[in-house]
């Protein structure tokens, strides 16, 4: 599959619900399926990372160049279950809240509920 091919299939939205929890949302088509019909895990962890740096950020102006961006310096995922159609909803919440570096746990469910993906990131903030 070409860049071109694949363009625009990872359509999703993400908002700040709190100062404790972001959400997203993101329908499963057919761009982000794998060879089997389940969403690629790729796509999986990209979700669940955005709607963690989503929280991680707090609303900040990121800067020209960067400055103020929450960098994820370290990424743990646990791929537990798929799907081959609905909506995917990530949830983020802070793990730890600290000044030099904050944690996130991201889940990423089903329309049914079920957990697809636990996702545990770790930022800092870039200078």
């Amino acid at each position: 599959m070409s860049e071109k091919e694949i363009a625009g299939h990872l359509r999703f939205e993400v908002e700040l619900i709190s100062n404790e929890e972001a959400r997203g949302t993101m329908p499963v088509q057919s761009g982000i399926l794998n060879p089997f019909g389940t969403v690629h895990a790729g796509a999986l962890i990209w979700f669940g990372d955005v709607t963690a740096t989503r929280l991680a950020l707090q609303g900040v102006q990121v800067a020209t160049g960067g400055s103020g961006f929450p960098l994820a310096i370290n990424v743990t995922a646990q791929l537990l279950s798929n799907v081959t159609s609905g909506t995917l909803t990530a949830r983020s919440r802070f793990v730890k809240r600290g000044r030099t570096i904050q944690v996130v746990r991201t889940e990423v469910t089903s329309d049914q509920g079920k957990v697809l993906l636990d996702l545990t990131t770790s930022h800092i903030t870039s200078k």
